[in-house]
């Protein structure tokens, strides 16, 4: 191997050498962030810093919702049906107004329907009632009092009619079970005649009683926040039967079989708030916090010089 081309092989690989060290020592260029650089603010050939999208959260919404209601009732009754089985000429009845309280868990099926079963204590109701009958070419009457309180348990579906301005009209329906107790009745008889239980004062021991229940809905919801609603409804809801212990003379001398309150009606206003069980979760767990990586850059390439031919 001549001397030249030797010198040559040296001089090749000591440039080798040099651009690798040079490489290995390259540091990136700062970046600057897009806006400094679209203002004109960034020196001339200034390389934008590379943020990566931030991962798309799925969120995920259970369905499941609590409830709380307040409410006033209307209450009727259709018919009081007495031990002797006479009918009245005449008659009235009517039952206080009374507060409603009631809990719930729900859950949302779609955007449209949603189901939840409840439970609620209808307070006690003040009654009244008297009956005129036709008897022995005369009247008589008979005046009644008591009062009323119940537990009422239903599962209900409704419909959402959709949402204008966070606004949802719907109806809905439920069944269940309603138990009605009947306290402190009372029956007055005037001009009854015959003995002192038909022509005095008859109390009835305490008495309750469970039937089959059922109820219509429609109202109005306000979605206040995500996992916030408030709202506004009217019910139908049919109690059932409601019966009285026996009728007891006021002297004890006689004992009757007790009334009958044939078919309980009410026409409710409810105010009801619904909370979402996400909530919960969102006071419950801090909020996830996300941070971009640090740019990488890749080092530009490197050109060599060709290595020095030996011309022999």
């Amino acid at each position: 191997m001549s001397a030249r081309l030797k010198i040559g092989i040296v001089a090749a690989a000591a440039s080798f050498i040099a651009t690798v060290s040079h490489a290995a020592d390259y540091s990136p260029p700062p970046c600057y962030d897009a806006a400094t650089i679209a203002a004109g603010r960034a020196p001339p050939g200034a390389v934008p810093c590379y943020l990566p999208p931030p991962p798309v959260v799925v969120e995920e919404y259970s369905g499941w919702y609590l409830r709380g209601d307040i409410g006033i009732s209307n209450q009727q009754v259709k018919t009081l049906n007495n031990s002797a089985g006479i009918t009245p000429a005449s008659s009235s009845y009517g039952f206080d107004s009374a507060g409603i309280f009631g809990l719930g868990v729900g859950y949302y099926f779609n955007d449209w329907l949603r189901f939840d079963v409840t439970g609620e204590y209808r307070s006690r109701a003040n009654f009244k009632g008297s009956e005129i009958y036709n008897f022995n070419g005369g009247r008589a009457t008979d005046e009644y009092t008591g009062s009323k309180s119940e537990w009422l348990f239903l599962a209900n579906a409704y419909i959402d009619l959709g949402t204008w301005n966070n606004v949802t009209p719907f109806v809905g329906g439920g069944v269940g079970f309603s138990r009605i107790n009947i306290q402190s009745f009372q029956d007055v008889c005037h001009g009854c005649g015959g003995n002192p239980a038909n022509n005095g004062v008859s109390f009835a021991a305490d008495n309750a009683k469970w039937n089959f229940a059922w109820a219509l809905y429609a109202g109005l919801a306000y979605k206040v926040s995500k996992n916030f609603t408030v709202e506004l409804a009217y019910r139908y809801v049919d109690l059932g039967k409601a019966e009285t212990g026996s009728l007891v003379a006021y002297d004890g001398s006689e004992v009757l079989a007790g009334s009958t309150f044939d078919r309980i009606t009410s026409h409710d206003v409810k105010l009801g708030l619904r909370w979402n069980l996400d909530g919960f979760d969102m006071f419950s767990r801090p909020a996830p916090q996300y941070y971009a990586p640090p740019p990488v850059y890749a080092p530009p390439p490197v050109y060599m010089q060709p290595p020095l031919q030996s011309k022999g």
